[in-house]
């Protein structure tokens, strides 16, 4: 089966119909001579095929993969699965449209107990191997053995406590490589043998990436986004390199504008000695700015200069996601950024004065947006927060609490207004977004796949509101000291960060020197400033 390849200037275009648009764009970043980390790519036709369990696909399957690995062996000078110098891989989704968190990535794929060994040798770094290691199989044990990832969960936060530390960030090797052991002899019961297979792994998360097309999850979203019409999701296979090694390392993702508010100010979430899943899940709160810095003084510049650079060669805000492996810059996505509508409209009137797309361009992207409703909303009085957090997607939204996704559709479909309120938001509660009217999180970053999608769906939302505390049965939860009950009232401020309870008075205005600006595009008023490609 023929593979696409992706390493360094010589790389060639191809196309997101063919290899999804996540890899196009790898692609694209690569011919650039940005830092892409070398991959190969299965296309979007083996998609159905698998699926559907044709005679051939498996094989076509497994002849791509060892196609791949040889030539990521030879691009990296490492060797899968080896004892000595190995090669481990991380296995992404991809469709034609961007489905952020939609389908399934592994990653660590090819971290044997040997190839654990071998990180050791290769890097010094005992804590980097164990957590690759423990990391591999909670990732697998969840998405390709459809396990509940509650019970490894549990088994996080039992060492965490016993440790006397706030988070598995702070564990040491020593604990790492117990936590490691204690997963692995909770998943090796039954099992096949995958922990010690390399070869065995990859063939399973590259078919569990595949079969994620056909989840409810990802059947929701197309059905949500119009997107029925896609026929398939394409793998990705792309050397690991490792946000997860220490302080001067970290994983994250940047947008080069505000995606809420649409001002021109690049927008940068960074766990420190974290992989992507970290930061995209929505499971752990960013840095801090301040710390950031610290250990990494240079990033920001750095990274500033690759966002205007794609947004100039896309002609759009990007979102993307990279990794910082010991002070080196790795970029592993860009895409074009989710945003609220308030945001495309600024977004998009911001390009054309910037000379960057044309009047034309600008209202092809404004064609989905009902500019008539779209309105500016702020509080009358709205007095002492209850609590608060990280704004994450603008606009206000008042609304009957609900603590889990069940609970907000059914009160959406008795016809009340619900603010989904959750520890943390998975995009597995897809269903509960599109039924409520704003979103508050625990924990979580700006740049999460929740918020990604709940600035696509233009509902308020709020992460990384720490004095939310939801109790397991779904029946309340306390807003620092208030406590407030399923179907109480809450207000929410996604623009300022901020929770009240109880209803409170809205005021709107409207947008209306960009709207007229928008207007005199319809009527031909404002020629081109420069035609560009789509």
């Amino acid at each position: 089966m023929s593979i696409v390849r992706i390493f360094g200037k010589d790389t060639v275009p191809c196309s997101a119909e063919t290899v999804g648009a996540k890899a196009a764009n790898l692609a694209r970043m690569a011919a650039l001579g940005l830092p892409v980390p070398p991959a190969f790519v299965l296309p979007v036709d083996l998609c159905a095929d698998i699926i559907a369990n044709q005679a051939d696909a498996e094989q076509r399957l497994r002849d791509g993969l060892r196609s791949g690995i040889r030539f990521l062996e030879q691009a990296t000078g490492r060797v899968f699965g080896d004892h000595r110098q190995p090669l481990l891989v991380s296995v992404r989704s991809g469709a034609a449209r961007s489905m952020p968190g939609m389908l399934d990535t592994v990653l660590n794929v090819g971290c044997t107990s040997a190839a654990a060994r071998g990180l050791m040798r290769s890097t010094g770094r005992p804590r980097l191997a164990f957590d690759c290691r423990r990391r591999l199989i909670e990732s697998f044990s969840e998405t390709v053995l459809g396990l509940e990832a509650t019970r490894l969960t549990a088994l996080c936060r039992d060492l965490v406590t016993q440790e006397g530390v706030a988070t598995d960030r702070e564990l040491d090797s020593e604990a790492i490589a117990r936590l490691a052991a204690d997963e692995q002899a909770l998943v090796e019961t039954g099992s096949d043998g995958w922990l010690e297979d390399a070869e065995g792994q990859l063939h399973a998360a590259a078919r569990a990436v595949y079969q994620s097309w056909a989840s409810e999850r990802a059947q929701t979203y197309r059905k949500l986004q119009n997107l029925e019409h896609l026929p398939g999701t394409a793998v990705t296979v792309q050397a690991m390199v490792f946000g997860n090694g220490g302080l001067a390392s970290g994983a994250g993702v940047a947008f080069s504008r505000d995606p809420s508010t649409g001002a021109k100010l690049p927008m940068i979430d960074l766990v420190l000695d974290a992989q992507g899943e970290d930061v995209v899940s929505g499971r752990r709160t960013p840095d801090s700015e301040e710390t950031i810095a610290r250990a990494l003084p240079n990033l920001r510049t750095e990274l500033v200069a690759v966002l205007r650079r794609l947004e100039t060669e896309f002609g759009d805000v990007q979102d993307v996601e990279f990794t910082v492996e010991d002070g080196r810059l790795w970029i592993l996505q860009t895409r074009a950024a989710k945003r609220t509508p308030r945001a495309a409209l600024k977004i998009a009137v911001d390009l054309v004065h910037e000379r960057v797309i044309s009047p034309q361009q600008a209202l092809q992207r404004l064609e989905e947006i009902d500019l008539e409703q779209l309105v500016e909303t702020s509080l009358v009085a709205a007095g002492e927060p209850a609590a608060t957090g990280i704004a994450a997607s603008g606009g206000i939204a008042v609304g009957r609490a609900a603590f889990d996704s069940e609970s907000a559709k059914r009160l959406a479909d008795s016809g009340e207004p619900v603010i989904l309120m959750r520890p943390d938001t998975s995009t597995a509660d897809i269903a509960g977004f599109a039924a409520a009217a704003g979103v508050v999180t625990t924990v979580g970053a700006r740049t999460a796949h929740a918020a990604l999608v709940a600035r696509q769906l233009g509902r308020p939302c709020i992460v990384g509101c720490p004095a939310l505390t939801v109790s397991g049965g779904a029946e309340r939860a306390l807003l620092g000291t208030t406590a407030i009950a399923r179907g109480d009232w809450v207000t929410i401020d996604g623009d300022q960060g901020r929770v009240y309870c109880g209803r409170l008075e809205i005021v709107t205005a409207r947008p209306d020197a960009e709207l007229a600006e928008v207007a005199a595009w319809r009527r031909g008023d404002l020629q081109p400033v420069r035609r560009l490609s789509a």
